[in-house]
């Protein structure tokens, strides 16, 4: 803490860290619980699995869509008079699968040599 010239208060403990916690009270309502994740092993297993198969690629590459297929413009009399917006972010597998995606079309790009243009 530094003063002014005017006895006012400087505080750099956003930015310095002095090592010393003393002024912290730990309150055992703010303790945080560790949060159970029941999707936690099929994410797992879909970060884990590995793409060998030139037909389990072109499969997943088919089946998860490059664009969110929800998301809408609705047009009236050629006026947009609402917008739906994409949802396929409030899947909590939405990472997972956009990773497996990719990592389907990467296979048949560069080991199996596919143009996957069509894919995209």
């Amino acid at each position: 803490m530094l003063k002014t010239k005017n006895h006012q208060h400087i505080i750099f403990s956003a930015f310095v860290h002095s090592g010393l916690e003393t002024h912290k009270t730990v309150n055992q309502n703010q303790v945080a619980q560790p949060k159970l994740d029941l999707l936690q092993p099929l994410r797992h297993s879909l970060d884990s699995l590995d793409i060998q198969n030139r037909k389990l690629a072109r499969f997943i590459a088919k089946m998860i869509p490059a664009q969110c297929p929800f998301e809408r413009d609705i047009i009236l009399f050629g006026r947009k008079i609402a917008h739906i917006p994409p949802m396929c972010k409030l899947n909590p597998l939405y990472n997972e699968l956009v990773g497996l995606r990719f990592r389907a079309l990467c296979y048949l790009a560069d080991v199996c040599g596919e143009d996957i243009q069509s894919y995209c």
